[in-house]
């Protein structure tokens, strides 16, 4: 079974947040709000998108390539976590 089919109703849920921030943008420039306003409604909507990656590939990780806290190599595990790491704090 896929991560994403196992996961879907959390990963559908936060798409639904997406869609509902996208709108508030646009509800946002139909109104005519300030610029700064629209700037911040559209940093959170990258963060919101940069959080569902990070859970994307992290969750890629570890049911496709190693997960590190079941993984009998120690290096592997390690590597794998390394991994998970630098791609949250990337994408943070």
């Amino acid at each position: 079974m896929s991560h994403t089919t196992k996961d879907k109703a959390k990963l559908i849920a936060r798409i639904r947040r997406l869609k509902g921030q996208m709108e508030a943008v646009e509800r946002a420039l139909e109104a005519e709000v300030a610029c700064g306003e629209i700037l911040n409604l559209v940093a959170s909507v990258r963060g919101a998108v940069n959080g569902l990656v990070v859970e994307l590939i992290e969750d890629h990780i570890r049911m496709h390539v190693v997960d590190p806290d079941k993984d009998p190599d120690v290096e592997r595990a390690q590597g794998a976590a390394e991994l998970i790491d630098v791609v949250r704090k990337y994408l943070k």
